[in-house]
Order: structure tokens, then sequence, then C-alpha cells
């Protein structure tokens, strides 16, 4: 759930957030054909589509459009994700930070080169037998379970996603020991 009056740079630090990513590629949103981002970082100077501030672009521009867009990442390594807005809803008061209402599995690691090697590094550390499954592990932090979801810790993330100076969680918290 994220505020209807943000602009989509907002939308794009909650997005780093919640996937507990440090904010260090290219990325754009991609809106009826249009592409919103940073002019002066997307402008390659070579006549290709021109790039729409997202600074001045707000949630609430949208409302009775076709709520689907993506948002991609890391172009290199070709993050690509559907954004839906699956409700409008009049809150009063409105929220002051977005919020995570469920959702499901760990957040893959912007480093691990893109949705084909987030698949080949799940083979790899769900194969104890794998020649690199030791070595893939410790750069994963030593520990990983594709199944792990804390929403209260993506909340927390997601309230501190607005600060100039956010902290990034580059692995999950290792999984605390089971008392009994």
């Amino acid at each position: 759930m994220v505020p209807s009056d943000w602009t989509l740079d907002r939308l794009h630090l909650v997005l780093q957030a919640a996937f507990g990513w440090t904010d260090s590629h290219l990325h754009e949103f991609r809106i009826g054909g249009l592409r919103y981002g940073d002019p002066a970082l997307l402008d390659d100077g070579f006549g290709g589509p021109p790039v729409f501030d997202y600074a001045e672009v707000r949630l609430q521009d949208f409302v009775g459009r076709d709520a689907g867009f993506t948002y991609a990442y890391d172009f290199g390594d070709g993050w690509e994700h559907l954004i839906r807005i699956e409700d409008w809803l009049a809150l009063d008061p409105a929220p002051r930070h977005a919020l995570c209402l469920e959702g499901g599995q760990a957040r893959p690691s912007e480093a691990v080169g893109g949705p084909r090697g987030y698949a080949d590094f799940l083979g790899i550390i769900r194969d104890p037998a794998h020649e690199d499954h030791r070595s893939t592990l410790r750069w994963a932090g030593g520990h990983f379970d594709p199944e792990w979801f804390d929403l209260d810790l993506i909340n927390k993330d997601l309230r501190n996603a607005q600060r100039a100076n956010a902290r990034r969680r580059r692995h999950p918290p290792r999984p605390k020991a089971q008392k009994g």
C-alpha cells in the first residue's frame, strides 16, 4: 500500500526497500508506452524515446487508467516487475509510508544476475553436491532460505525507505533457533 500522492521516484525507493536492493543501477518505469525516470541518467543523447521526469509524476495521475505498468531495474541483468494497482483506497488519515500487506519467499540479491541468474542461484544452493554450492552459499551470507519471508522486517525496511541514508540489508537475517 502506497499513498497515491507519491511520485514515481518515491515508489522506486519503496521497491528498492521491498527487495532489499541498494539503488545502484539504472531504472525506469514504463507506462502506456512512455518512459519515466531520471532524465539526467537515462537520456542517451542519441534520439531515443524521451524520458519523463519521474519526480514530477504522481501515482494519482493514473486514476481511471489501466493500472498496470512496468518497473525495470538494472538493464544489464534485466529485472522487470509488473506493478499493478489493485484498488484506489480513500484512507483517512492517508498513510505516511508504504506498507506491505502480504508476500512470500525471500528477496533475491540485486547482484545475482537478474531472473535467469536467480534461477541458477536457487538451483545451486538447493543442491549440496553442486561444485559451486559452498562458494555460492558463502556469497549469499552463509545461508539462504528461498521460502523465508518476514512481513515485519520488510515493513520496517519500507518505513525507512524514504530516508536519504537508509541502510539496505544485503542478506536476510539468519533464522532464529527454535525454542523447546
